[in-house]
């Protein structure tokens, strides 16, 4: 009798421990994260990650054009698993080098399907506009409103005081680019950047950087993506103005992707469905980051700006993503003459 006891015990405990190892997703109990979003998202994104699975998960925050070239470098034996944020024409362009791999997680049927790729190339995580972040103090003391059209940045006024990523880098700056371009046609675009580029105070590498310094004084005018701004007003108190252009402006879908050869593919699928998912799309606002998630079961943050109140192009990604490499170059070799990326 005992012994019968004894034996039902361990075949109880077996069970349990069966029934929990069977719980647990079937990965490779590690992941590596390209992300593109701010540091403290990816941040709080991998820590809930890692605390719901298991996995152990660490990230690497890179801007879009310098993910992109980390990519290239690495063909072949990736040093990361899933590519999380930036504009989709990042992911785009490393699919049609051969460096990401399609996948269409489960969730992605719940993505409306203007914000995923049919082929499961990409698949959208949130949605931004592109528009202006001014310093009001700034602006007054030059006399200035915040910017409401494209026109607006060649005011002699704004002389050295304008910030904005450069697209060779940057998926923000190459979405100003690429909006220029619908808006005026290739030719009367760069001319127009060339012109623009007269009121330059600098280049920066990140894309979110100019809004940071428009937060900080240095320059009454910022070209970044809206929600951006709000974080950072939020985040410093500074008085700091969005507004968009009368004319129309693109925005971004940010997007993730499965890397092609990645190390850790299990972990990297897994990752993909659990960020469709409204918990962890939530957890952008935690941190002040103000996105439309795409997830239409996820509750939008109060702060978010609506698209609706912005007028949005026609802004064709699937064709903006086949000419950002021709165009980026053509703005480093007509715009900047020449001068190399920056680097940070």
């Amino acid at each position: 009798m005992k012994r019968t006891l004894m034996g039902l015990a361990v075949w109880v405990v077996l069970s349990m421990l069966a029934g929990a190892f069977a719980a647990q997703p079937d990965t490779e109990g590690e992941l590596v994260v390209l992300a593109g979003p701010q540091e403290d998202w990816a941040q709080a994104m991998v820590a809930a990650f890692q605390k719901k699975y298991g996995i152990r998960t660490t990230y690497v925050r890179m801007s879009s054009g310098e993910a992109l070239a980390r990519l290239r470098a690495e063909a072949g034996s990736p040093s990361f698993d899933v590519w999380w944020g930036g504009p989709n024409e990042g992911q785009m362009a490393a699919y049609k080098e051969g460096l990401i791999e399609p996948y269409a997680p489960p969730r992605a049927a719940q993505i409306p399907t203007e914000l995923k790729d049919p082929k499961g190339i990409w698949t959208g995580i949130y949605v931004g506009a592109l528009g202006f972040c001014s310093n009001r103090e700034l602006l007054d003391q030059l006399g200035l409103k915040p910017p409401t059209s494209w026109d607006d940045l060649l005011n002699p006024k704004l002389k050295n005081g304008i910030a904005v990523a450069d697209p060779r880098t940057s998926g923000t700056a190459y979405t100003f680019l690429y909006t220029q371009v619908v808006l005026r046609g290739e030719e009367a675009a760069f001319d127009y950047l060339k012109k623009v580029d007269q009121n330059i105070f600098q280049y920066t590498k990140s894309g979110s950087a100019p809004g940071r310094m428009a937060a900080a004084g240095e320059v009454p005018v910022a070209i970044i993506f809206s929600h951006d701004c709000v974080k950072f007003r939020e985040e410093t108190g500074v008085d700091l103005a969005v507004s968009f252009p009368k004319e129309g402006t693109g925005f971004e879908i940010g997007a993730e992707a499965l890397i092609k050869g990645a190390k850790h593919p299990k972990a990297a699928k897994l990752w993909m469905d659990w960020a469709l998912s409204p918990e962890a799309q939530a957890i952008a606002a935690t941190v002040k980051s103000y996105q439309v998630p795409s997830n239409p079961n996820t509750v939008v943050p109060e702060k978010a700006i609506s698209l609706d109140q912005v007028k949005l192009i026609q802004y064709d990604h699937a064709k903006s993503g086949e000419l950002r490499a021709k165009l980026s170059e053509r703005f480093g070799e007509e715009v900047r003459e020449g001068a190399a990326a920056p680097r940070k």
